[in-house]
């Protein structure tokens, strides 16, 4: 039985060299004798049992969380343990070999109940953390406070956590705040204001979790690791770029919540925003947090404000003859949204980055809800071959394309030749599915990564102040203009491909679609 309980036996385990890099470092830069706390405030809601509470797990069971360290949950509601670990331990796929395991893990949760806008609860917390310093021999408590909370709360989480609960100088505190970021780019700037006055830049981690996922840790290799690609990526070369996030389902059961925000704070100005600046920034110094940030923030200081003229918006309706659970209803017949709404629930921008790189390309955004398919990707679609030889409209324009999900992949779309004795030519691919090639590898949760991150005190993959600003004042005026002149958005229907004055627009940008190919991912 002993044997059985062993946490490393892992049955699915991240890639070898991956876990034993970071135990070496964990062990080596965390000290593992030293005590840890990761508060989630908001233990009771959907993010702390979808996500933070399973990730916590994974990482608990695969040995890369310090082993005196102690999970609690803090919330308004009247729970006990064993009712938080019904409300989350579905999400957390426990195989039969490991329950014992995770009962070790239930052993070091806890919980608070409080509110969020008095002192009393956060007493509590600290007089709990100052428990386990004492079980700890009274070492100082390392503090990991993640902030899975409305925006409205906010402020007033932050001033009791400042006022009751930090670190005594011998160990370090971190905050992690989930987004939205504010509403626009007076309240962000308000909200970086207000957090700043209470901690440090290096103890505020601001999580976009698009920024841990594996594919989009690969867009830096791809561009600098790469000689083939780094002459071609620039305006000389490049047609276009086109980052898309879409979505086969509606806003399945948050339409009172996303009316509040539309498609473009929910995901343009964070997700899609975050991967624009990993394709157009400049190689920086070094892997060092602070030289990407600072190339993450020249683009965006050399990106234009979008004007309306630039922007299509779209809000679906109901389709019954598409085949979704959802598709018999359209966006406002929900009862939550108001019948005058305006909130898109598609929005194409496009960007223009005024550098010597990027001048006269276009970079299109695009995000929805309702659409034909689930798909998140990067697109690059290159310029025409010069000199054209072939028959006319034979040849196509090449694409580079880094597909986040599902079925991660990174696939080049190309000319060759017909097979047989004729000189014809055809589209097809260079393909690296990573399912395929990398079948015995598991890919790390984007969440995983980030919160070791946040253990080891690195925040390369975390938004600062000065970038989450310029990512607001691209959007602000639009989102202010759309709202203020109440502007319509395009109906599209349930299941298509969007309204199509978004791909007029593109084209008018000069995207072309043939339609004459399709990727299909490789069959295991």
């Amino acid at each position: 039985m002993a044997d059985k309980c062993k946490r490393h036996s892992v049955s699915d385990p991240l890639s070898k060299d991956l876990v034993e890099c970071l135990r070496e470092s964990m062990q080596r830069e965390l000290k593992f004798e030293t005590p840890y706390v990761f508060v989630v405030f908001g233990a009771s809601g959907d993010l702390a049992k979808k996500k933070i509470y399973p990730t916590l797990w994974w990482l608990f069971r695969d040995n890369l969380l310090p082993v005196n360290i102690k999970f609690v949950g803090y919330a308004r509601s009247d729970l006990i343990v064993c009712r938080l670990r019904e409300s989350f331990e579905k999400f957390c796929k426990v195989r039969e070999s490991e329950r014992c395991a995770f009962d070790d893990f239930i052993k070091k949760c806890s919980y608070v109940q409080g509110q969020y806008d008095t002192s009393d609860g956060f007493q509590k917390l600290q007089s709990s953390i100052a428990d386990f310093q004492k079980e700890s021999h009274d070492q100082a408590v390392n503090r990991l406070y993640y902030l899975a909370l409305p925006p409205s709360v906010f402020n007033v989480v932050s001033t009791e956590l400042k006022k009751n609960c930090m670190d005594n100088g011998d160990s370090w505190t971190r905050v992690i705040i989930e987004k939205p970021f504010g509403h626009d780019l007076k309240s962000s700037c308000e909200l970086s204001t207000h957090l700043a006055n209470l901690f440090k830049e290096d103890q505020i981690y601001r999580i976009d979790h698009y920024l841990g996922k594996e594919m989009v840790q690969n867009l830096m290799v791809m561009r600098f690791g790469n000689r083939i690609l780094a002459p071609s990526w620039n305006r000389d070369h490049i047609a276009s770029v086109m980052i898309s996030f879409k979505e086969d389902f509606g806003t399945g059961g948050r339409a009172g919540y996303f009316d509040t925000a539309g498609i473009i704070r929910d995901v343009m100005q964070n997700h899609l925003m975050q991967i624009l600046t990993l394709v157009a920034m400049e190689k920086p110094a070094s892997l060092n947090a602070e030289d990407i940030r600072d190339e993450k923030v020249k683009v965006l200081k050399a990106a234009k404000v979008v004007e309306l003229k630039d922007i299509v918006v779209g809000q679906y309706v109901a389709n019954p003859e598409f085949d979704h659970p959802e598709a018999s209803q359209g966006y406002k017949d929900d009862k939550s949204v108001p019948a005058d709404s305006t909130t898109p629930t598609y929005a194409l921008a496009v960007v223009h980055i005024n550098n010597e790189r990027w001048e006269g390309v276009p970079f299109f955004l695009r995000c929805g809800k309702a659409l034909n398919e689930k798909k998140a990707e990067v697109r690059i679609q290159f310029k025409e071959v010069s000199g054209d030889i072939y028959p006319s409209g034979e040849l196509k324009r090449s694409e580079l394309v880094m597909r986040v999900q599902p079925n991660e992949a990174v696939y080049m779309k190309l000319m060759t030749k017909k097979p047989g004795m004729g000189f014809g030519v055809e589209e097809t691919e260079l393909d690296l599915t990573y399912h395929n090639r990398y079948k015995e590898v598991r890919l790390p949760d984007a969440y995983e990564r980030l919160f070791l991150e946040v253990f080891m005190g690195s925040q390369i993959n975390f938004v600062r102040t000065d970038e989450l600003e310029y990512a607001w004042r691209i959007l602000t005026p639009v989102l202010e203009e759309l709202e203020k002149k109440k502007i319509q958005p395009v109906q599209y229907k349930f299941g298509s491909r969007g309204p199509t004055e978004g791909d007029d627009l593109m084209q008018k940008y000069g995207f072309l679609f043939t339609g004459t190919y399709k990727w299909v991912a490789p069959k295991l």
